[in-house]
Parts: structure tokens; C-alpha cells; sequence
């Protein structure tokens, strides 16, 4: 049975550009825009904040039990609050990048994710991004696109986003720390990275934004006549 409304599924890789075109995508649809990253990186900051190492798989779990993240909108889009605190801005610094990949890979905190982002999209109408949205969040999702660019491509748009924030990072740390993330994200044993085997594949090394999103609004568009 179809849904009232369909639910569009976008995975890929750290630096594809997810967010900010999943963000476009539901603006242009009438979609709400759910940032599932934004949700890892929420508990991986309170685990940060309790001074334990991301490592520290029963103390990750602990924390992450009893860690209370939500996705509230606002004019300026979707903030992510971590109990009761706006911290939008912070889950994008570098130490929660840095950690974000092993916290995650946890399977208390994947499940726990898992059903609050089922919640969040059970009615359709959405744009949902992350790592596993169309094999395992929603694996019966109408569209399903898994947005790729090269690692070179991914570091050169996170060197320039630091930049412009004066975070003095060299260019060669940001490729090895992607290339680490990637490993991390495709070899672990729990909803590891991947292509699910009907989405539809968009490599945006050479694209602009306008573009990847022109490409993704283009893909919906063919396979919607359907609904």
C-alpha cells in the first residue's frame, strides 16, 4: 500500500553535499527536510561532554540512552536541540566530526536513532538524508538516490567551509580524514554505507549545487507521475 505521501531517501558519503541539497530538494518539493546526521552528531557531542572516549562502547550506549535529541523547525530551517539546548552550530566542529563515525557505529545508538527518524518520516512528505536512510531507516522508500563525489571533491568543499568559518586546516588532513570516515562508514558491521540496489546513483564531482539539485528534483520528477 502506497503512503499518503512519498518519502525521498538521499545516502552517500561525509561531503557529498547531503544536507544542504536535501535541504533545496524539500523546499522545492513542499517536503519536510529531516537531517538524520544531525541526530549521530548530537549524541556524539554529549558523549564528547561527558569526558568518555568514543571508544568506550558501554559508556557510548549509556549516554546515548538517555540522551534526549530533537529536530525542531525555524525560520532559519531545522535546528538540532541535545536536552533542551540549541546546538546547531556546534555539531559541526571538528572533534565531532572526528568522532562521529565510531559513536554511531554503535548498535544501541543506531537503534535508538533508527526509531526516532521512523517516527519523524512515518506519514511521508519527507526529505530524509544520511548513511542509511534507503537500506535500512526506510528501505521501502519511493525515491531512493545515493549522492557520490570523489574524495578530492569532498575535501576541497569542506577545506573551503572551514576557511570560511578561519579554521586553519591544511587540504591533505581533510582528504585523510575522509578517507578514514569513508572506511569507518562502509566496513562497519551495523547499517554500514552503501548503495541500495534500486536507488538511483548521482555523482556530483563535477556538478554545482544548483545542479545537484536540478538533478535530483529532475529524477523525482520522472517517477512521479506515479503518484
Amino acid at each position: 500500500m502506497k503512503r499518503c505521501n512519498p518519502i525521498v531517501a538521499i545516502d552517500g558519503p561525509v561531503g557529498a553535499g547531503k544536507s544542504t541539497t536535501a535541504r533545496e530538494v524539500a523546499k522545492r518539493l513542499g517536503f519536510l527536510f529531516v537531517d538524520t546526521g544531525a541526530m549521530y552528531r548530537a549524541v556524539t557531542l554529549d558523549v564528547l561532554e561527558h569526558d568518555v572516549d568514543p571508544a568506550d562502547g558501554d559508556r557510548v550506549e549509556e549516554i546515548a540512552a538517555r540522551s534526549r535529541v530533537e529536530l525542531r523547525l525555524s525560520p532559519e530551517g531545522q535546528r538540532t536541540y541535545l536536552n533542551g539546548v540549541d546546538v546547531t552550530g556546534r555539531i559541526r566542529d571538528r572533534d565531532v566530526t572526528n568522532a562521529v563515525s565510531e559513536v554511531s557505529a554503535r548498535k544501541a545508538v543506531r537503534d535508538r536513532m533508527t526509531e526516532l527518524q521512523r517516527k519523524l518520516g512515518e506519514h511521508g512528505g519527507v526529505v530524509m538524508e544520511g548513511r542509511d536512510i534507503g537500506t535500512v531507516v526506510f528501505p521501502d522508500a519511493e525515491w531512493k538516490i545515493y549522492l557520490d563525489a570523489s574524495v578530492e571533491t569532498r575535501a576541497r568543499r569542506r577545506y573551503e567551509e572551514l576557511k570560511g568559518k578561519n579554521v586553519a586546516v591544511s587540504f591533505e588532513e581533510l582528504v585523510s580524514e575522509i578517507r578514514e570516515r569513508d572506511r569507518a562508514n562502509t566496513e562497519r558491521a551495523i547499517a554500514p554505507l552503501r548503495k541500495a540496489p534500486d536507488a538511483v546513483y548521482l555523482d556530483s564531482t563535477n556538478l554545482s549545487f544548483n545542479e545537484q539539485v536540478d538533478a535530483i528534483i529532475a529524477i523525482v520528477g520522472e517517477q512521479r507521475n506515479g503518484w
